[in-house]
């Protein structure tokens, strides 16, 4: 088949990659103009541009898709069988949609229908899932609407964002390899989601990493799985802030007020919370790298009766 790639980040590397090395190496990729990043603020290609170079395959990188007529009409000249997107970043218009005759299809980081939108995995942490997993369905006009084609789960028991979105990126590329000979032979019946067990997955903001004690000790400890990598969760001690990496809940009764620090050790900073208490292992302070709790005292000190927040 003739196939079209379009992704941008991290998570769209594996599937590209594995795609590359099947018999359907994809004839162009497309992604998001190169961004500034990281601390010199120089322009960098996406991740998934840096791959396709590695492999000589032809790269676009349109500003806008919608009224685009001279991108529409380059891939028209190229007649996709097929237009496989992986956390491209931006809906793709009707006319795009209509171009390849088996279709587009999405690699999507949720068990569909629910959490549709751009952070179905941060949200599933969050929320307390269990399962989380990555769902492969033929795109439709809507946000992430369109009929289920395979699908494949994992836990979320103990793991980050940044853990679990490698995990899943892995396991879409496998569903992808193992779900395109159905798609070339025309073995599939797409299912259709069931509307009303839909759920969207708003976008993660800066504000989403920011700690209050008193919620359960539970909940705070997925919000920070959750905001692992960005934007990390964060509280305040004495006017800093504070940005918590790792943490644990212990199970012991909180008397204290919430935010309180109630026993700082080298096994953590033991934090009183609505219910329960947090035991907070990995910290970073303004101007230092993160670090484990038990390195961070040796030369700093952390006062027991504070209160962060």
């Amino acid at each position: 088949m003739k196939i079209i790639y379009m992704g941008t980040p991290e998570f769209a590397v594996p599937p590209l990659e594995s795609l590359i090395l099947s018999e359907d190496k994809p004839i162009l990729v497309v992604s998001q103009p190169d961004a500034k990043r990281d601390r010199g603020k120089k322009l960098k290609p996406t991740p998934v541009k840096e791959k396709a170079l590695e492999y000589g395959i032809p790269v676009e990188q349109p500003e806008k898709l919608r009224g685009n007529i001279e991108f529409l009409q380059l891939i028209r000249n190229l007649e996709p069988d097929l237009i496989v997107v992986a956390a491209y970043g931006k809906i793709l218009p009707a006319e795009l949609l209509e171009i390849p005759t088996k279709g587009c299809i999405n690699i999507h980081g949720s068990l569909l229908p629910k959490y549709r939108g751009a952070a179905p995995v941060q949200r599933a942490i969050q929320n307390g899932d269990i399962l989380a997993g990555v769902t492969l369905m033929q795109m439709a006009e809507g946000m992430d609407t369109g009929d289920m084609l395979a699908r494949v789960s994992t836990t979320t028991e103990g793991k980050t964002t940044a853990m679990l979105l490698d995990e899943l990126s892995k396991k879409g590329a496998a569903l992808l390899i193992n779900t395109l000979p159905l798609i070339k032979n025309n073995q599939l019946e797409p299912i259709p989601q069931d509307e009303k067990e839909s759920t969207y997955a708003k976008m993660i903001h800066k504000q989403d990493g920011l700690v209050d004690f008193t919620k359960p000790a539970i909940e705070i400890e997925r919000q920070i799985r959750a905001m692992n990598p960005w934007p990390v969760a964060f509280t305040f001690y004495q006017g800093q802030p504070m940005k918590i990496w790792q943490a644990n809940v212990r199970n012991i009764g909180a008397s204290e007020t919430p935010g309180t620090i109630s026993q700082v050790s080298s096994e953590g900073i033991l934090v009183a919370t609505g219910q329960g208490m947090l035991n907070i292992t990995e910290i970073q302070m303004p101007g230092k790298k993160k670090m484990s709790v038990s390195d961070y005292i040796r030369g700093n000190n952390i006062e027991i009766k504070r209160l962060l927040g």
